[in-house]
């Protein structure tokens, strides 16, 4: 098994030949070198949020589950922090803050990495909102870059700039970094908008999770702003068909789009969109540009 070291830190990778993703041959190999390529536009998006991870050790067509609490035999450098459950009970998590970690948790097939809207040390400040844009049946990430484009907008009228990217699957992320707010405030401003573009656009847009109310809409759901929610985060690959990432776009590409396939990247793709565009969702992480909700 080879051993490598990281910033100091020694990391046993172990069956770095094992096929992740059957249908493009995909291997453990791949989805760790990926990750510690991407790692200069990631970690900034990671460091301080408690992690989950969505963990798939013998492939995505095999059993996968979430994990929240540090697996056994968690590094004792790797940093944890606790998050209080909705039960009132506390919960250990990871934090993915530097390059060894995020190899590590990649080595352990933690293929998803999601995230909250709010720090561990700030867990009652949200300090970005988050909308998911996600297409009901007959409609695609071509739809929802028309909603997108309205949410922007909407969103521009109240002094909040924002910022978007694939989720990786069929729809879009829209982000935009808040200060003086509270997951509960951000929850509710999410919320009213997303009434308010159902109302204006009843053929467009849903606001509301029923199924059977997102044929042939886009469902702009507002809910991952609670505290107790959690996105998948920039760059994160998926655990679909295809080793998919989200991926930050450009609005110019949101605006152009009219094909899905425009929208789709892989871990094939994104290395190189880095390299050549730098990370697209940088603007998010200056303070300078966090907006203030509406009172």
């Amino acid at each position: 098994m080879p051993i490598t070291e990281i910033e100091g830190r020694k990391l046993t990778l172990t069956h770095l030949e094992r096929i992740l993703y059957p249908r493009t041959g995909t291997t453990k190999g791949e989805l760790v070198h990926y990750y510690a390529t991407i790692a200069p536009a990631l970690l900034p998006h990671l460091r301080g949020r408690p992690l989950s991870f969505l963990r798939a050790p013998s492939g995505v067509d095999a059993t996968s589950f979430f994990a929240k609490r540090p697996p056994a035999g968690t590094p004792s450098w790797v940093t944890t922090s606790v998050t209080e459950r909705s039960s009132g009970e506390e919960m250990e998590q990871v934090q993915i803050n530097d390059l060894a970690t995020l190899v590590w948790a990649a080595n352990l097939a933690c293929i998803e990495l999601h995230v909250p809207q709010w720090k561990a040390a700030a867990p009652g400040t949200a300090d970005r909102l988050v909308f998911d844009l996600d297409p009901g049946e007959d409609r695609t990430v071509v739809d929802c870059c028309a909603v997108a484009l309205l949410l922007r907008e909407r969103m521009r009228a109240d002094g909040i700039e924002s910022w978007a990217k694939t989720s990786g699957s069929k729809g879009l992320h829209l982000y935009a970094p808040l200060t003086g707010a509270s997951p509960e405030q951000a929850a509710a401003y999410a919320k009213a908008l997303a009434k308010e573009l159902e109302a204006d656009h009843p053929d467009q847009v849903v606001s509301r999770m029923t199924k059977n109310l997102r044929t042939e809409k886009i469902f702009i759901d507002w809910s991952q702003n609670s505290a107790k929610k959690t996105t998948a985060a920039p760059y994160t690959v998926r655990a679909r068909a295809t080793p998919t990432v989200s991926t930050p776009v450009s609005w110019d590409e949101i605006e152009e789009c009219d094909d899905p396939a425009r929208l789709s990247f892989t871990i094939a793709d994104v290395p190189d969109r880095v390299a050549d565009h730098g990370d697209l969702l940088a603007p998010l992480l200056e303070r300078k540009r966090a907006g203030k909700l509406p009172s």
